[in-house]
């Protein structure tokens, strides 16, 4: 297999911070906004599960996390590729500041639909905010950089869900719920400034013809056909959602309730919950890491990494399924985020070193919005388990064997599979 020749001898992480002043921009802003994400996701679903004493509930709000991106992202693809993405990130940033501000208004359970509606709004902003940002990557970074730009990004993430998720939960906690929405709201103002100062030649020239909602609709349906004339970028876009499946919403919502009824440490549980996701974050971000010394970005390996990722997947499923002690549900969560991590991580790497950038938005787009319903799916199907009375174990140790599915498919994929090559621009037209 081949990669892109600046790839074999990519750069360290912090020779690209110092060297490269866009991407140090775009990389403090991540690492602001993200502080406030992981604070209003602990305040939000603590904040429901108070309101509501509901699992449904607490489904219902990680369903509306998931569908409202799958919703906006085949115009958030287009958008991504139309016009200027440093403007789109910012505009977005700004939109999410006024919403997170606005979740101080909800008080009482018949304002939980108000939590529903704010939660669809600054997700859905999400849903440009991000395709966007991976899309904008490869604008502002060097051939050589853009390994270790993607993994540095995907690290910060997981760096600041433990940071994030363990402050979110303390402040919750201690101090109430209400101080961390609050938080998010000026993280999400602090991000624009950063996102303001990035600096990108990529000019994106639209026609009067190219403005109409019918030539929005018409490059959406580009970008569906790309994925359908490529088989192995639609294999590698439809890894992340299986982690919305099997990994993101639908554990989420089982750890919500494993703090409320299992192990509750804080209010609401807000603590243990925070750690939790601490334990996220320190997985997910160590996996990929560790992993990439071995890959050197070389598509083969990086793709044998992502099967092995599963396997950490199922067994750190596993550690958690019997619920002994707070202490081993710990560390098969973060057996669980390692694996998870490198899925994450290396399918990104993929698309962007086989995906052209003219089109890398709408691809990006897609896959998003392939997570978000695939995540909103199983938010809808473990929140009804909840309610059902379903043990947790049991459902823990259903994640574990389901998990086993993809990872057999990708193997069968990769035994099929011998050569892969990016795709240049010229071969579009």
């Amino acid at each position: 297999m081949s990669t892109p020749s600046g790839t074999r001898e990519s750069i360290g992480y912090a020779a690209l911070i110092r060297g490269n002043r866009n991407y140090r921009n775009l990389w403090f802003g991540q690492i602001i906004s993200l502080l406030g994400d992981w604070f209003n996701l602990i305040a939000s679903a603590t904040l429901i599960a108070t309101l509501t004493e509901s699992g449904l509930a607490v489904g219902s709000l990680f369903l509306v996390r998931m569908l409202a991106p799958f919703l906006v992202s085949p115009i958030a693809g287009v958008v991504a590729d139309r016009y200027d993405r440093k403007t789109v990130l910012i505009l977005a940033d700004l939109g999410r500041a006024a919403t997170a501000f606005c979740f101080l208004l909800v008080r009482d359970p018949s304002q939980v639909w108000l939590l529903y509606t704010l939660t669809a709004a600054q997700l859905g902003l999400s849903g440009f905010f991000f395709p966007t940002r991976n899309a904008i990557l490869p604008d502002i970074v060097s051939a050589r950089e853009l390994g270790a730009a993607n993994a540095l990004s995907a690290a910060t993430w997981s760096v600041m869900l433990s940071l994030g998720a363990a402050l979110g939960g303390l402040v919750s906690g201690t101090w109430g719920i209400y101080p961390a929405f609050f938080i998010d709201g000026l993280t999400f103002l602090l991000s624009a400034v950063f996102i303001a100062r990035i600096h990108t030649t990529v000019a994106r020239q639209i026609d009067a013809s190219g403005k109409t909602l019918g030539a929005a609709l018409q490059q959406y349906l580009e970008g569906v056909r790309f994925l359908r004339n490529y088989p192995a970028i639609l294999a590698i876009s439809l890894h992340k959602s299986v982690l919305g499946l099997l990994s993101a919403s639908s554990f989420e919502i089982i750890e919500v309730t494993i703090t409320d009824r299992i192990f509750p440490i804080g209010e609401g549980g807000s603590v243990g919950l925070g750690l939790m996701f601490m334990m996220t974050g320190i997985g997910s971000g160590l996996g990929p890491l560790l992993a990439r010394r071995f890959t050197k970005d070389r598509v083969r390996l990086l793709s044998l990494a992502i099967l092995a990722g599963y396997g950490m997947m199922v067994a750190g499923y596993l550690i958690v399924t019997p619920l002994y002690t707070f202490g081993a549900t710990l560390l098969g969560i973060l057996v669980r985020a390692l694996g998870g991590g490198v899925v994450w991580v290396f399918s990104t790497q993929l698309l962007l070193q086989l995906v052209p950038g003219q089109i890398r938005g709408r691809i990006f787009a897609s896959e998003y919005a392939f997570f978000t319903l695939m995540g909103a799916f199983g938010a809808i199907l473990v929140g009804s388990a909840l309610d059902a009375s379903i043990g947790l174990s049991i459902l823990i140790a259903t994640l574990a064997g389901l998990t086993l599915l993809p990872a057999s498919l990708w193997a069968l994929w990769l035994s099929r599979t011998r050569t892969l090559t990016p795709i240049t621009e010229e071969s579009l037209e």
